[in-house]
Order: structure tokens, then C-alpha cells, then sequence
């Protein structure tokens, strides 16, 4: 008998992907850090790693969101928003994947997000500029950080990504799908939701496990 069955516990949900900065199991974390905090009561992130997901250049990954300029806030808080999801839900168990890069040993793929904070992140950022439709690779790190490889151009969002799918299926390597179902359905991850109201993301990772 497997022992995950044995305890029964059922092995995608609740769970911490193996990568980066995740802890190995959820558990409450009293103080995450503001876009973070929805996630205080169960989440794979440390305090530490909250406060630093808000950084613009944060030693996450050393990844600056100013490539191209700076980015206007609206569109920014997406980007704080999508990284808080990542490290502190434990929710995306039915998505996570082997992955065979030096820092992480898994990745989530196809995460169906609801359509509305789909459409509502390229909204935001539709006028921010950026020289790349996929941000896990390609970029000129000589520097230490990542700046826009030779010979590429600064282009408005609406430009590179024309369509909000395109957006949030291409900029993570396919980490999310974008789902026609709408937040409250109970068939897509909310990136944005009330903690007061409870992580709606459980019920859906039950649903997809």
C-alpha cells in the first residue's frame, strides 16, 4: 500500500512542488507579506519569501520586471500576484511536473486560470512594455539579472502577446492554460481571492486531482 493512500491522504492535493524556495510541506505562516497574505493560513512560502516577491528585484531569482522601463504599478501587483501564487498555494498539486533545470526539480504546467484574472492582467498591462513572449528563458544574463537579449526591441504587451490567452499561456512556458470558466465556478485557480472568504483553490484542485 502506497503509504500516501495508507494515510489517507490523497498525493496532488495539498502538497509543495519541489523547487526553488518551497518548503516541503503547507502549514500556516502568520506573516506573508500584503499580496501574499491570502495565503497565511496554508502556504508552501516563508514570510521571507513573501516580502521578497514584492521586490522589483528581488533574490528570488534575480529576475527584474524593469527590463523595458519601468512597469506601471497596475500591471505590476499582476505580476506580485502570480509569483505569491506560485510559491505559497498548496493547490497546484494536479499540475505539478518533473522539471530538469538545475533549480527546481518541478514545475506546474497547464494551471487553467479563470478567465477574468486572465483578461484583467493583460488589461493592466497591455500598455507596459516588454521584448520577450516567454520570460523563463532567452534572456541576456551577463549581468547577473535579465535584461532583453541583443538585437530584440521594446514593444507595448498588446503587441507581443495581442490576446489575453496569450498572455498567461506564453510568458511562464505554458505554466497556465487559460480557462473559459469564471472564478466562483469551481473549475479554474483564482490568482486573486478574499482569505476572509476562504482559499476557493482547494475545491478546484479536488475537482482536476
Amino acid at each position: 500500500v502506497p503509504l500516501a493512500a495508507e494515510a489517507g491522504k490523497e498525493p496532488l492535493l495539498n502538497v509543495c512542488m519541489d523547487a526553488k524556495h518551497h518548503k516541503s510541506e503547507p502549514g500556516p505562516e502568520g506573516k506573508l507579506y500584503e499580496q501574499c497574505s491570502p495565503w497565511k493560513d496554508n502556504a508552501c512560502c516563508t514570510a521571507n519569501t513573501s516580502l521578497e516577491a514584492h521586490k522589483d528585484q528581488s533574490y528570488l531569482y534575480n529576475f527584474n520586471w524593469n527590463h523595458c522601463g519601468v512597469m506601471p504599478p497596475k500591471c505590476k501587483r499582476h505580476f506580485i500576484q502570480d509569483t505569491c501564487l506560485y510559491e505559497c498555494s498548496p493547490n497546484l498539486g494536479p499540475w505539478i511536473q518533473q522539471a530538469d533545470s538545475s533549480w527546481r526539480r518541478e514545475r506546474i504546467l497547464h494551471v487553467p486560470l479563470c478567465r477574468e484574472d486572465c483578461e484583467q492582467w493583460w488589461q493592466d498591462c497591455r500598455d507596459a512594455l516588454t521584448c520577450k513572449d516567454n520570460w523563463h528563458k532567452g534572456w541576456n544574463w551577463a549581468t547577473g539579472t535579465n535584461r532583453c537579449p541583443w538585437g530584440s526591441e521594446c514593444r507595448p504587451f498588446h503587441r507581443v502577446f495581442p490576446r489575453p490567452q496569450d498572455l498567461c499561456e506564453k510568458i511562464w512556458s505554458g505554466s497556465f492554460r487559460y480557462s473559459p470558466e469564471r472564478r466562483g465556478s469551481g473549475r479554474c485557480i483564482q490568482m486573486w481571492f478574499d482569505p476572509a472568504r476562504g482559499n476557493p483553490n482547494a475545491a478546484v484542485a479536488r475537482y482536476y486531482a
